[in-house]
């Protein structure tokens, strides 16, 4: 049924109906259903791909369990999109990265918290989008830059951005850690 409503078919019906018509005005002659099927097959093969809708987050705030959901839902429409080997790789990496820092106890500073809600509510899904959209024209109109090049350059931007927040908490915990062993030893001394 969902290939009945697609694109796809809808494009290859249209063409197949112009078959018909060929067909009708006696052009085809006894070819006509070579001509009809070829007409369909045409069309769908013209028609742009059926893409899953990028997700539309409502504004969750800063919070981090409003985020968390927003995450789970990004999940899911990311696993809908078919997306070349090094960038699915890459999301992959990025993927793994924000949910080790969405994690309950890691980020509590605002600014930090901001950073993923924009880049799990924004920056991901319209890369994504972006890409998947692009992707059918740069198909269209060969000779363009690649659309893989672009998200994959995004993909990176946005896991530098993530692995800079990871790598402030490392740095806080390691003060933290630090700050403590002196406070034991002194206690010890005194």
């Amino acid at each position: 049924m969902r290939y009945a409503e697609s694109r796809k078919n809808l494009a290859g019906c249209l063409g197949g109906l112009a078959g018909v018509g060929i067909a009708l005005t006696g052009a085809a002659g006894g070819l006509w259903p070579l001509v009809v099927a070829g007409l369909y097959g045409a069309g769908a093969l013209v028609a742009p791909p059926e893409r899953p809708d990028a997700p539309d987050f409502e504004e969750g705030g800063d919070r981090l369990e409003p985020l968390r959901a927003d995450f789970a839902t990004l999940r899911a429409y990311l696993a809908e999109v078919d997306l070349p080997a090094a960038a699915r790789d890459r999301l992959a990496e990025l993927d793994a990265l924000l949910e080790a820092l969405l994690e309950p106890g890691w980020v509590s500073d605002p600014d930090h918290l901001h950073v993923l809600a924009r880049a799990i509510r924004q920056d991901v899904p319209e890369a994504v989008d972006a890409f998947v959209r692009t992707r059918w024209w740069a198909r269209v109109a060969p000779g363009t830059e690649p659309p893989e090049r672009h998200l994959r350059r995004q993909l990176d931007a946005l896991y530098g951005e993530a692995a800079g927040i990871a790598a402030a908490l490392q740095e806080a915990e390691e003060i933290r850690q630090r700050t403590h062993t002196r406070y034991l030893e002194d206690r010890g001394r005194g």
